[in-house]
């Protein structure tokens, strides 16, 4: 598979982005390594004079980047996300190395993945609604008196990572024709899913006095985690939608 087809695949998801330069700096450290698809979500002010500075002749990833208000909106079509945290947070997510988070990065996109790698706010770093929406997190090992990269920074490190895992790996076969069935759901068929087994968990009064939210974030993850595939993902919207049936004639039936 050529590389270019690879670099498709791979986007960089820059959320609530305060300092334009940071913007420009980061076009410049991803197109250094070959890649040119960013995603912007909420940027404070962009475009900007000093993105464009910063990027040093990066203006095709500017020129291209796509601007969202949301990070479902962000990673619609994403099947793979990979959110980058300096700190451990409460979101219970598996925690990769760079050198691994590029590795699985490079192996979904072999398979015809969408793959995103997130980054936060330049102060708070991703929230953890925000991370709970990506599979995995990626910490890099920086000391632990001194842990912040630059946004950046943090960008180079990742580009880097996967453009030297792009070069080592060997020359695969061609990929087989994939049944679009049997792809895993994006993230914005995921968040559909969400939405309707949260309706259903009400709708059945599941929680009785739990808490709606940390049920929600778990089920999150234990989705997340089995990467359902379309097919699979239809069969479960059926079973919700017969959950409510069931509920509504049981309420209309109710003295």
């Amino acid at each position: 598979m050529a590389l270019s087809e690879l670099h498709d695949r791979l986007r960089f998801v820059l959320v609530r982005t305060s300092h334009s330069g940071n913007i420009g700096s980061a076009a410049r450290a991803i197109r250094t390594m070959g890649f040119d698809r960013m995603t912007l979500v909420a940027p404070h002010r962009f475009p900007d004079p000093e993105a464009t500075a910063l990027a040093a002749g990066a203006d095709d990833v500017l020129g291209q980047a796509a601007i969202h208000e949301d990070l479902v909106s962000g990673l619609a079509g994403t099947t793979f996300a990979l959110g980058l945290s300096a700190r451990r947070r409460g979101v219970n997510l598996p925690e990769l190395d760079p050198r691994e988070g590029a590795a699985q990065a490079i192996a979904a996109a072999r398979r015809g993945e969408q793959v995103a790698l997130v980054f936060g706010n330049e102060r708070t770093g991703l929230e953890n609604d925000e991370l709970s929406r990506c599979h995995a997190m990626v910490r890099i090992p920086s000391v632990d008196d001194f842990s912040s990269l630059n946004l950046s920074q943090a960008v180079q490190v990742m580009a880097y990572e996967l453009r030297t895992a792009l070069l080592a790996d060997e020359v695969q076969p061609p990929a087989a024709d994939v049944d679009p069935d049997e792809v895993p759901a994006d993230a914005e068929q995921l968040e559909r899913f969400f939405t309707h087994l949260g309706e259903m968990l009400d709708d059945i009064e599941f929680h009785k006095g739990r808490s709606p939210v940390t049920i929600m974030l778990k089920l999150r993850k234990l989705f997340l985690r089995a990467r359902p595939e379309l097919r699979e993902l239809r069969i479960l919207h059926g079973i919700l939608a017969d959950a409510q049936r069931m509920a509504a004639m049981a309420h209309k039936t109710k003295p």
